[in-house]
């Protein structure tokens, strides 16, 4: 476990873009491709937004994926991949073949699961992840039987509308080399702490599932944590 804590959204962003771009020019150096999957929110925008600024990598070498998404059409406003698009894909030389959307929008979700699942790789270079006031992270919900899947892709039911959505399950986190996890704001505090220093219980806090990567906090978020390191 790493905790990085910055003074504010846009210096964690920089650094966390940072990161991002040091793994995969590694991976591409190593094996001359990289993965990464993108997660959703408001709090990945502009470290999206800083990757795109990046000159030195070579993406026509990466893969794209996603975390979650909501059963929406993929231009919906509340769309993860709408959000990666706007703030990321468009702006880079990137082949359609190599964005991986997950296909919510059909209307099989138990299909779309498992067509998701069948492109995934066995262990993604770069996994950011986002951090839910519940503790959930990307759509992996308190009390979800997602939680204990033997799939690495599966359909779950939401607590809010739109409700139901496609999700990674911890297979996909525990395999990944490198995790990210972003959170800002006073109000991810107690899950922040709950998450990184509480009684594990993945079924009441998911976040713990991800405790093995990095953490990019703001002084928001990190402020009821008891050590920093």
């Amino acid at each position: 476990m790493t905790i990085r804590v910055f003074p504010d959204l846009q210096e964690l962003s920089a650094a966390a873009a940072q990161a991002v771009s040091d793994e995969l020019i590694e991976a591409i150096f190593e094996r001359g491709r990289a993965t990464l999957a993108l997660a959703g929110g408001n709090t990945p925008r502009q470290t999206y937004a800083l990757l795109a600024e990046t000159e030195n990598i070579d993406w026509d070498k990466v893969e794209i994926y996603f975390t979650d998404e909501r059963a929406i059409p993929p231009t919906h406003p509340d769309s993860n991949f709408q959000m990666a698009c706007e703030e990321l894909l468009e702006l880079l030389p990137v082949q359609p073949a190599a964005v991986h959307r997950m296909e919510a929008d059909q209307h099989q979700l138990g299909n779309a699961a498992r067509q998701y699942e069948a492109l995934l790789p066995e262990a993604l270079d770069v996994l950011i992840l986002g951090l839910g006031q519940d503790g959930h992270t990307a759509s992996l919900f308190p009390d979800d039987p997602a939680l204990y899947s033997a799939d690495r892709v599966v359909a779950v039911q939401g607590p809010r509308p739109p409700f139901a959505r496609l999700t990674i399950t911890p297979r996909v986190i525990d395999t990944a080399k490198n995790v990210f996890v972003l959170a800002t704001g006073a109000e991810k505090a107690e899950a922040v702490a709950r998450a990184l220093e509480g009684e594990l219980d993945v079924a009441t806090t998911p976040a713990q599932l991800a405790r093995k990567g990095v953490w990019f906090l703001d002084e928001e978020a990190a402020r009821e944590l008891k050590e920093r390191s």
